[in-house]
Formats: C-alpha cells, sequence, structure tokens
C-alpha cells in the first residue's frame, strides 16, 4: 500500500477546520494528481466532499488539469 501524502493530510486539516479559502489556494498549486487523488479520498472518508462543494469541483478541476498532456510550444 502507497504511503499517505504528507500535503493531503494538511490540506484536509484545513478544511476540517473551516478554512477552505487557504484549501483551494493550496489545491491550485497541487504537487501530483496522486497527492489531489488521496486529497479526495480523505475528503470523502469525512463526508467533507458534500460539505464543501468548492473544494470536490476544484479538486476536481485540478486533477483534470495536471492529468492533461502539456501543450509544446516550438522554440
Amino acid at each position: 500500500m502507497a504511503r499517505q501524502s504528507v500535503w493531503a493530510t494538511k490540506v484536509a486539516a484545513l478544511i476540517k477546520g473551516n478554512n477552505s479559502s487557504a484549501a483551494l489556494a493550496q489545491i491550485k498549486v497541487a504537487p501530483t494528481v496522486r497527492d489531489l487523488q488521496q486529497l479526495r479520498l480523505l475528503l470523502a472518508e469525512g463526508s467533507l466532499l458534500v460539505k464543501y462543494p468548492n473544494v470536490d469541483a476544484a479538486t476536481q478541476d485540478q486533477i483534470a488539469a495536471l492529468s492533461a498532456p502539456r501543450l509544446h510550444r516550438a522554440p
């Protein structure tokens, strides 16, 4: 089993502490898709995705953005 991300637990703690604006800022600069998926699992366990629909949407949007192939500009 994979090790739990420190980033995901810290952002989950922000959300549990009712500081969703700080959590949204962290979600926008998330390191990897895997970290975001772990965050969603943590929030789903505590039913926090239902309570904070803006966090739910932000994590889904960021997963899609990080999963998409990057556009390459020729020099």
